[in-house]
């Protein structure tokens, strides 16, 4: 069997020293809701118990937000008394800015929502939604204390995972990407998701989005690489990054046929066609409420079930590189129709083409 440093050799001879991204933009301070839009309407896509309130409402409300550190705020409400029959007002936001293979996107957040009846996600979708798939890089519900990972599509996308699976790959579960759940990773590190992930300081996520495949990786605040904590508005290098929380490789799914560019996605729903089933929904908060039932227990009534409902986003950067082919003319950066298409239900570069299978080969050979 070759050694990993004889396999190291290979990989270093064939590749380039570096594989770097050039920055796009960066939703950060004052400006970072500069850039989205706001959905303005009830949830009318996962049957949420929320009204996603406008850009004018979201701001008077005082549900999307620059605090005093400088970093985005968007919140469930958690002062008003909700009465029966009625939604609890919440956030929704896209992208005016579209990314196309060959992007990269990460963000740094202090503290994610949580709680029971919570739904939050960041994650992305094509313009003609559920054609052109769906990136889940953040998403959870209730008390759960580990991130999940999706990808969403039409029927003959399949999850093929490295075998066997690299140092800190999450959980694999559904591998057909085409059902209610998209093919899935559960993070194994309990810092990736509610009160952990806060009181570990936050944590950075980055996705890779390439014809290769759609890569995602995760770091608690301790282990944030030193190319993304140092990195300003210059190239970012993602050669030490290591092996990916989630791997999607290209293998399994044509990436070309089923996903188009993506629209990046910030919400936070209640209940739901995930977190308000009742077998999802009790498995984490059973008897927290007089009626064990999701809306009735939680959104009804006063706001004090959500006063850890927010995300805290320090910031959001988007990168590019040609090295590339496109999948279709518009490129990160350009801007499409908004379409109001959203997310399936019950939800759960480059590395270069080349980059990314060499990688695979060296962890098949080496471990």
């Amino acid at each position: 069997m070759p050694s990993r440093f004889l396999w190291l050799l290979l990989i270093n001879a064939i590749l380039p020293s570096t594989i770097s991204y050039d920055f796009v933009r960066q939703y950060s301070g004052s400006a970072f809701f500069d850039s989205w839009n706001f959905y303005g309407s009830w949830d009318n896509l996962t049957l949420g118990d929320t009204w996603w309130v406008n850009e004018n409402d979201a701001f008077t409300q005082n549900l999307a937000f620059v605090n005093g550190a400088g970093n985005a705020v968007l919140k469930v409400d958690n002062s008003t008394n909700v009465p029966w029959n009625t939604k609890r007002n919440s956030i929704r936001i896209t992208t005016t800015d579209t990314y196309n293979f060959g992007s990269l996107w990460i963000i740094d957040a202090l503290h994610l929502p949580f709680g029971c009846s919570v739904w939050p996600a960041f994650w992305s979708f094509g313009p003609d939604w559920p054609v052109g798939g769906e990136i889940d890089t953040i998403e959870g519900v209730n008390m759960m204390q580990n991130n999940q990972m999706a990808l969403h599509t039409d029927p003959g996308c399949i999850l093929i995972p490295p075998s066997p699976a690299p140092p800190g790959q999450g959980i694999v579960g559904e591998t057909d990407c085409s059902t209610a759940a998209g093919c899935v990773y559960l993070d194994q590190d309990t810092r990736s998701y509610g009160q952990a992930f806060a009181d570990n300081g936050g944590g950075v996520w980055a996705t890779q989005f390439d014809v290769s495949g759609v890569f995602i990786w995760f770091w608690s605040r301790s282990d944030v690489p030193p190319s993304i904590s140092s990195a300003g508005d210059g190239p970012m290098d993602i050669s030490q990054w290591g092996p990916p929380t989630a791997s999607y490789p290209n293998g399994g799914c044509d990436m070309a046929g089923f996903f188009a560019p993506q629209q990046l996605v910030l919400d936070i729903t209640l209940c739901g066609d995930w977190a308000g089933l009742p077998q999802v929904y009790n498995a984490t908060c059973a008897n927290t409420g007089p009626t064990g039932v999701c809306y009735l227990d939680n959104v009804v009534g006063p706001g004090s079930h959500y006063d850890d409902a927010y995300f805290e986003i320090n910031n959001l950067k988007t990168y590019t590189t040609f090295a590339t082919p496109a999948a279709t003319g518009i490129s990160a950066g350009s801007k499409v129709k908004k379409n109001s298409a959203g997310r399936a239900q019950y939800r759960s570069f480059p590395l270069a083409g080349l980059a990314s299978g060499l990688w695979l080969f060296w962890v098949y050979l080496t471990a």
